[in-house]
């Protein structure tokens, strides 16, 4: 599953480009997200992932596996377990930086693979979820860097997306992430069935 995103930070090229390389600064930054370990360009780490009562703990770790310095573009590939088996995820992830009005425009490509409980949210879906920790990531990196909020997170499939607020330390929950969008495509049809039951009842009485 590929899916981009692209956010802007009000702050120089040099100092976001340091903070999104020091995996201590990133991990905080990623909601259910805990960093056990750094060697180098190599990390471990944890994420935690609640699906209404079920919650999954993936373990893994992640490698820096292309830094080009002069045109500010990273390559991260990482991998994780849940610990009860109940699934895998990895992820290529592609990051290229430019300046921009003053700041810098973040440019993200990710090549992901999901098994388990958390596939069967299906691409819609998860492209939702990813589009709000994104833009979680995007603010929280920001604040990092002492410069206020980053731009609204954008993709080519749905343009803005709106910002999830994650508290810290706690798993994301995919399935509250995605009620709105899920509401958003609901709610359509359920009123369309509303008005066609109305209407079968009206004739049925005259």
């Amino acid at each position: 599953m590929r899916l981009e995103h692209r956010f802007t930070v009000p702050a120089p090229v040099p100092d976001v480009w340091a903070a999104l390389l020091d995996p201590a600064r990133v991990a905080p930054c990623m909601p259910g997200a805990t960093l056990t370990g750094v060697d180098g360009r190599t990390f471990a780490g944890t994420v935690k992932v609640r699906l209404g009562p079920v919650t999954l703990l993936y373990k893994g770790t992640g490698e820096f596996t292309s830094v080009s310095e002069d045109v500010h573009a990273a390559v991260l590939k990482a991998s994780g377990k849940d610990t009860r088996g109940n699934g895998t995820a990895s992820a290529t992830v592609s990051v290229t930086l430019a300046g921009e009005d003053g700041g810098t425009a973040v440019s993200v490509v990710t090549d992901l693979a999901v098994t388990g409980r958390p596939a069967q949210l299906g691409r819609g879906l998860i492209s939702e979820v990813s589009g709000k920790i994104a833009g979680e990531f995007a603010d929280c990196l920001a604040a990092s860097l002492g410069t206020g909020e980053a731009e609204g997170v954008t993709s080519p499939e749905a343009g803005a997306r709106p910002r999830l607020h994650a508290v810290p330390d706690e798993p994301i929950d995919l399935l509250e992430t995605a009620r709105v969008p899920v509401l958003k495509r609901v709610l359509p049809f359920a009123l369309a069935l509303a008005v066609l039951v109305f209407l079968l009842r009206r004739r049925r009485h005259r």
